[in-house]
């Protein structure tokens, strides 16, 4: 049989986020340090991932088997648990941190997980999310780059708005931070695009980026409000996750969506001096980034929504073919 197949793997950077507090000694003993991207069949395993998926299936013969993801920094790796499948299932649940023994294997060209023991580790919130995928992108220069085009506006008003969500110590660090989608739907298949920590700014840079080039070629769009609304449009996506063994909606999140909180952000920090027909157009592209649902209009009320919908979508679709593939 040629080589398996490898886990999907993300190379990451150090997000900011809360201070790491001392580890549990079985989260350090068997601590995720590039574990699953280093993994060969037929070496044993003795550590500690977060476990993205858990599904109890039946064999052929009509034995239950559970079915699990399992997850560090490095990558994603599928693991089956055939003896005292039941058992084990007691011990854990999906989006919990595990310690898992037992040694890889070759299964239809795939690397997987012959466990034989598995069970929950407790660990602190900033303990788990060691083992969140992260961007590959160095995230002080992509913060870098929002800096350069945010002074890349002149219009007093726009610039303040934005001076004010920057200068922002626990906003910005929450940009820097957040993903732009979860990375798995709850059967463990890829949902979204940049869905990793650090996404959302590596996603922020580049919609704002297009958004400048895109400026010289239409010289006609009002290039300070459509540079401000790329680099505001997913802000509300900082208060949409929570960070644990995996990458959750807050209630927030969940009720009200990263529109509305974006909306909201946008809005308590909007300067008096912003006219309204001004902070109107702005808060239609940010409502409208997504597309015409939901739009009383029915339609775009300007070209930068427009621009700013199209350059979205491009950015989104293309990382989510890098990420997922094409067809996905």
């Amino acid at each position: 049989m040629s080589g398996c197949i490898r886990s999907t793997v993300h190379h990451g950077c150090t997000i900011p986020g809360p201070t790491p507090t001392t580890a549990e000694p079985s989260l350090v003993e068997h601590s995720p340090q590039g574990t699953l991207v280093t993994l060969r069949a037929g070496e044993s395993v003795d550590a500690t991932f977060a476990c993205t998926r858990k599904e109890r299936l039946l064999t052929r013969t009509g034995q239950p088997y559970l079915a699990v993801e399992l997850r560090d920094r490095t990558g994603t790796l599928s693991g089956r648990v055939f003896r005292d499948a039941d058992l084990h299932s007691g011990r854990f649940e999906r989006g919990d941190l595990v310690r898992v023994r037992g040694h890889v294997e070759c299964f239809r060209d795939e690397l997987q997980i012959a466990i034989e023991q598995i069970e929950r580790v407790t660990a602190s919130d900033s303990e788990a999310a060691l083992f969140l995928p992260v961007s590959h992108r160095d995230i002080d220069e992509l913060d870098g780059f929002l800096e350069h085009i945010a002074g890349e506006i002149y219009d007093p008003a726009l610039g303040a708005l934005l001076d004010r969500l920057l200068s922002d110590g626990a906003l910005r660090a929450e940009l820097r931070r957040a993903p732009c989608s979860l990375p798995c739907t709850p059967q463990g298949r890829p949902s979204g695009h940049h869905a990793f920590l650090g996404g959302l700014i590596e996603h922020t840079v580049a919609v704002a980026t297009l958004a400048l080039e895109l400026c010289t070629v239409h010289p006609r769009l009002d290039r300070d409000l459509l540079l401000c609304a790329a680099i505001v449009h997913d802000i509300g996506k900082t208060r949409e996750y929570s960070y644990g063994a995996e990458i959750a909606r807050t209630d927030e999140g969940r009720l009200l969506g990263h529109i509305e909180l974006g909306l909201r952000i946008v809005s308590a920090a909007t300067p008096s001096v912003l006219l309204d027909e001004r902070r109107l157009a702005l808060e239609h592209c940010i409502l409208a980034h997504h597309g015409l649902d939901g739009l009383p209009l029915g339609r775009f009320a300007s070209p930068e929504a427009l621009a700013l919908y199209r350059l979205n979508a491009l950015d989104a679709s293309l990382k989510g073919a890098f990420e997922h593939g094409l067809g996905r």
